[in-house]
């Protein structure tokens, strides 16, 4: 595998940088990591381009994790791409949403390569 393209949704640049670190750390080979600071430029990113991956905080500014994934269902966008959602939240009726509204599974900050080997390196090597 030559390595997957990979989107990158957070509203804060840092943990942007630490969740493609994380992922790397993790063991996945990534092609490119293309950065959105809120679902609208998440959104933005995917009427142009295709990706392999999305990894979306749920509580951003402006328009935020679940409505991202709300309109990605209405445009019919990115239909087969694995979204994971990071999380602070430890509320449930968020994670249930997030899985409802299409994502297929979620972490919560602070997480471990570990995390990312269990959870998220199998929704991308279904797709491999």
């Amino acid at each position: 595998m030559l390595g997957i393209q990979v989107l990158i949704v957070d509203d804060s640049a840092v943990m942007r940088k630490i969740v493609e670190r994380t992922l790397r750390q993790g063991g996945m080979e990534i092609a490119s990591v293309v950065e959105a600071g809120n679902g609208e430029e998440g959104l933005a990113v995917l009427r142009k381009r295709s990706v392999d991956l999305i990894l979306c905080d749920i509580n951003m500014p402006g328009m935020d994790g679940l409505e991202m994934l709300r309109t990605m269902q209405q445009e019919k966008l990115a239909q087969q791409v694995p979204v994971v959602m990071i999380t602070t939240e430890s509320s449930e009726s968020h994670v249930r949403s997030a899985l409802e509204y299409g994502a297929q599974a979620y972490i919560r900050k602070p997480f471990t390569p570990e995390q990312i080997q269990e959870r998220v390196m199998p929704l991308v090597a279904v797709r491999v």
